[in-house]
């Protein structure tokens, strides 16, 4: 009985056993695109400090700031869900006299983060910040409204350098490519929104100026494809 199980199960298993088959021969590349744009957006995050003996006035304070400054960026035309508050921190801050802690008041920070769609008014919205009272800008970056459309372009010569290099590498050993197998989006760590950082200076008549410069998106895939 025990025999005749055992030949079952190899009877029955065997077909699956007999239908691996080993992978065909291939070619694995990477392949890398990257696209250039000028940037025609940027994001800002605008920060204000406002001390004070008392935590409420120190709060009061920088409340006040900081609703002058989102009213005088509505004025300028940037809309209401482009302003995002990021970060509200009260902290005490102290006196060292004769090595012994004394309480000297409260420092208020808030900071919010503002898109600027409309580009030609980011030296204006820099200089109406500051006169609005806010002390200082934590970071600028610049990007591209279009971004998903610029990936998907990226991504596209990507490919396309993967598959011709498979092709000059296949051609090279004398074999032509059969089908691709897969491809994989791999991950760069670049591409995003570029960072300017800068402090803020006394409001001048003239808007700030600010240079952009060019942003580049890139991508990056491996491919495998099959050779005969």
């Amino acid at each position: 009985m025990k025999i005749s199980v055992l030949l079952l199960s190899l009877f029955l298993f065997a077909p699956a056993v007999l239908a691996q088959t080993a992978e065909p021969p291939q070619i694995i590349v990477t392949g890398d695109g990257a696209i250039t744009a000028m940037p025609n957006q940027a994001r800002v995050s605008i920060g204000a400090e406002s001390r004070s003996k008392t935590s409420k006035d120190a709060q009061q304070r920088n409340a006040e700031v900081m609703t002058a400054v989102q009213q005088k960026l509505a004025a300028l035309g940037v809309p209401k869900d482009a302003m995002r508050t990021t970060a509200i921190d009260l902290q005490p801050e102290f006196d060292y006299t004769n090595g012994k802690q004394v309480a000297r008041g409260y420092v208020a920070r808030n900071t919010i983060d503002v898109r600027v769609d409309d580009f030609a008014r980011l030296g204006d919205v820099i200089d109406v910040v500051v006169s609005s009272g806010a002390t200082n800008i934590h970071g600028l970056r610049f990007d591209v409204k279009e971004r998903a459309q610029l990936e998907a372009a990226a991504l596209q010569a990507a490919v396309k350098d993967a598959l011709a290099k498979a092709e000059a590498i296949a051609t090279g050993a004398l074999k032509a490519i059969d089908r691709v197998l897969r491809i994989e989006e791999q991950f760069t760590g670049g591409g995003g929104p570029v960072p300017m950082m800068r402090e803020l200076a006394m409001a001048k008549a003239d808007a700030t100026p600010v240079a952009a410069g060019e942003i580049e998106i890139r991508a990056q895939v491996r491919v495998s494809v099959g050779i005969k």
